[in-house]
């Protein structure tokens, strides 16, 4: 069953129960056992070894003999990041940060269009921003009754499509790597470069474009739609920002104690830590990667994000437990409080771990279906026109990234593939065909409740992951509908400018439409 059509069932059954469930856990759970049944061939002893294996890989990788640091290291920094925060709120610095910004922020509009620009501003890594906006907007968003839901569709929508677009950022140089050893040198490619290509590849990427118009859209006209609308509503009337009946990832289950002599300084300087630390350790290890000549964008190219976020993630919880200790000496909060704290906080981290868990164990074992590898044959063996082939590349492309949950390894399958296809009909169609992939792979990874940047973005809000998953959709889908139409126009013409001119006119008819609406209303 490997490589065809009914490699297909385990991610569209895990996915289909998520949307009709809303219980994560279980979900991906039948869908781990409906993929490694299959991959047994239906024995139940082979199943459940391969389950095993699986989970053991997720740590261990016993072919290779070597940990899994990548993983372990993720997981790692998620424990870490929700310890600084209960010592973060512990300190004061929480409190004191919502009470300043108030002061400065006037408005649930000025909440939203804040933490859209910062999501913005940190693009160097996807997960770094995800973790680093949350815990910036979220005293802030709080103290003005944005839901959760829509503080986690603000950080998520920004943060990949972003990443995807900055050439000095972790996407950037996995990209321009792959673009440069599996699609230019391979085809023989010439008159192009990696970098150049990539360039060239940002005005293309018209998904990046319609999320990113669509989040200031929403954060300055508080547009909802769908289930979006009934989390803003019941935040608004109720002061309800999450369902309290459903597990909240990186939410504190308990009271913490709280000083009144903390200040701004006890959030801000973790965070500042937490920045510094972050991109130091980016910077040596990109650098210790290096044999040769080291320029920035090889350090951004060799660098480990996981471990990078783990060292800068230990560097900020130093920081934050100084803090604390000079709020203890100054009669703020007791000795108990730092126990208290690692406790609470260690413990508010473990709905988002038991998702990534799951997640990663179903994901090694469709790759083990091949299923991502059957849906970009589909595209190879096609004989579609070729200007419809960057708007098919999205689509296809948008799929695999939902059903595997991965942008990065939608971006190893199909961007060599779109190479050989454009080489083989016409090379012009190449820098369309790869910006579709780029640009689908962001949309299927927005849409996706098993991706690990949909599941670290909801915990950074301390929104619900399936909350996040169902109420972020619709307008992923209206971006990518945009997106769709605007490729088509930019297979057909072969112009960039009119691409990018279509997403804008739709933007504006949509926005009009709203306006029209809630005007009515």
């Amino acid at each position: 069953m490997e490589g065809t059509i009914y490699s297909l069932i385990p991610p569209v059954l895990a996915i289909l129960m998520v949307i009709l469930t809303r219980r994560v856990l279980l979900s991906l759970g039948v869908g781990i056992l409906a993929a490694a049944l299959m991959l047994a061939n239906f024995n139940p002893v082979t199943m459940v070894t391969l389950i095993w294996d699986e989970a053991l890989a997720v740590f261990y990788s016993v072919g290779d003999s070597e940990w899994n640091l990548w993983n372990i290291y993720i997981l790692l920094f998620l424990v870490t990041l929700g310890i600084i925060t209960a010592y973060i709120s512990i300190s004061g610095g929480s409190r004191a940060f919502a009470d300043w910004a108030q002061t400065k922020i006037k408005s649930r509009r000025g909440s939203k269009l804040l933490t859209s620009f910062l999501g913005i501003i940190i693009f160097i890594d996807d997960y770094f921003n995800a973790l680093a906006v949350g815990q910036i907007s979220r005293p802030i968003t709080d103290r003005y009754k944005v839901s959760r839901a829509k503080l986690s569709y603000l950080i998520d929508s920004t943060s990949a499509p972003v990443c995807v677009i900055a050439p000095v950022s972790s996407w950037g140089a996995v990209i321009i790597g792959i673009i440069g050893t599996e699609v230019i040198a391979r085809q023989n490619i010439t008159d192009l470069t990696a970098f150049s290509a990539f360039m060239q590849l940002i005005p293309m990427n018209l998904y990046v474009f319609a999320a990113l118009l669509m989040v200031f859209f929403v954060s300055y006209f508080n547009f909802n739609i769908g289930p979006m609308k009934k989390h803003e509503e019941r935040a608004v009337e109720l002061g309800e920002l999450y369902d309290p009946e459903k597990a909240i990832p990186g939410e504190l289950s308990e009271e913490l104690p709280t000083s009144k002599k903390g200040t701004i300084g006890n959030l801000i300087w973790p965070i500042v830590a937490l920045f510094v630390g972050v991109i130091g350790a980016m910077i040596w290890t990109g650098v210790s990667g290096i044999d040769g000549t080291i320029t920035v964008l090889g350090i951004f190219e060799n660098t480990d994000p996981s471990a990078a976020l783990f060292y800068g993630g230990v560097f900020a919880l130093v920081v934050s437990l100084v803090l604390l200790f000079v709020e203890i000496s100054k009669g703020g909060v007791t000795n108990s409080a730092i126990g208290k704290g690692f406790k609470e906080g260690s413990k508010s981290m473990l709905p988002a771990i038991y998702i990534l868990l799951f997640a990663w164990v179903i994901a090694g074992l469709i790759d083990g279906l091949g299923t991502g590898t059957y849906v970009a044959e589909l595209v190879q063996n096609s004989n579609m026109n070729i200007a419809y082939l960057p708007a098919i590349i999205f689509v296809i492309a948008g799929f695999t990234a939902l059903a595997t949950g991965t942008s990065w390894g939608t971006f190893t399958l199909l961007l060599p593939i779109a190479g050989q296809i454009s080489a083989a009909t016409d090379i012009s169609i190449l820098l369309p065909a790869l910006a579709a992939v780029l640009a689908g792979a962001v949309f299927g990874d927005h849409c996706s409740p098993i991706s690990d940047t949909t599941i670290l973005s909801a915990t950074g809000a301390g929104c619900n992951h399936i909350d996040h998953v169902i109420t972020q959709m619709p307008y992923a889908l209206i971006s990518a509908g945009m997106a769709f139409v605007g490729f088509l126009v930019l297979g057909l013409t072969g112009s960039t400018l009119l691409g990018l001119l279509v997403v804008l006119v739709a933007f504006v008819i949509i926005g009009l439409s709203f306006r029209v609406m809630k005007t009515a209303n």
